[in-house]
């Protein structure tokens, strides 16, 4: 496993960059105690100090090559939660344009140690954030995903959260098997076991055998992956608690 985006990195820019400045719009002049639907406990300024928290965070560990511990984490007095996002991602974004996404750089994933990382981490992060927004104010239509970015997205929330992330949080599973997704004429399959969580990229013949598959539009399995959809909004087929396992665990890797 390399790391290596489905996307490519100057689209992934790209995106980081319109999403960013589509999440402080839609923020803007909205209700900040708002509920995010199909994320508990999140509200629409809670999110937006989030991201701008992340954005600062990042920036802060790559000028100085190690990760902060201190950073800003909320507005200053008198600063708006939009301007506090916009000026976050104004410097994360010129952080990363400086520099070839193939360049070597610190990032909390042994197996791609380079910008690109974190043009697709944040480019990712930025558009479910953006997705829990425009759905807490609830006065907007909500925008939707490339293809292209959203079988990136799919791609990295089993790769990245549902195969490092669990394994650093030492997850075990009372389920054991393999559930194949499929979206956009793609395939992955995740494999759960007794001392582990896994997942890869597969061919046509490897969802042979599996012990239950979920498809989908790739929008709606972005979203479903990252827990912005109920388990019951994709197509199941197979074992049902082995799904119900996969959205349960990516939920704990996720959050």
């Amino acid at each position: 496993m390399t790391g290596r985006a489905l996307a490519g990195y100057g689209r992934l820019l790209e995106v980081l960059v319109s999403e960013g400045e589509l999440l402080a719009s839609s923020a803007h002049g909205a209700d900040p105690g708002l509920a995010v639907p199909n994320a508990p406990g999140m509200t629409l300024g809670g999110t937006v100090r989030h991201v701008g928290s992340v954005y600062r965070m990042v920036t802060a560990w790559l000028r100085a090559g190690d990760q902060p511990t201190r950073w800003q984490r909320a507005p200053a007095p008198g600063e708006s939660l939009e301007d506090y996002l916009r000026a976050g991602h104004r410097e994360l974004v010129a952080e990363l344009a400086a520099h070839d996404p193939e360049e070597g750089c610190p990032t909390w994933w042994p197996v791609h140690q380079a910008y690109g990382f974190w043009y697709r981490r944040l480019a990712h992060e930025t558009t479910v954030h953006r997705i829990d927004v425009q759905q807490a104010a609830a006065r907007m239509t909500v925008g939707g995903i490339d293809d292209e970015v959203a079988l990136d997205g799919v791609d990295e929330a089993l790769t990245l959260w549902f195969t490092h992330r669990l394994g650093v949080l030492g997850v075990t599973n009372a389920w054991r098997g393999q559930v194949a997704v499929l979206t956009g004429r793609r395939r992955w399959i995740a494999s759960m076991t007794a001392t582990g969580t896994s997942a890869w990229r597969a061919g046509e013949d490897e969802v042979d055998g599996v012990d239950a598959t979920v498809a989908t539009d790739p929008t709606g399995m972005y979203l479903w992956l990252w827990g912005r959809r109920p388990i019951r909004t994709v197509t199941p087929a197979g074992d049902r608690t082995g799904i119900g396992q996969l959205w349960h665990l990516l939920r704990l890797a996720t959050h």
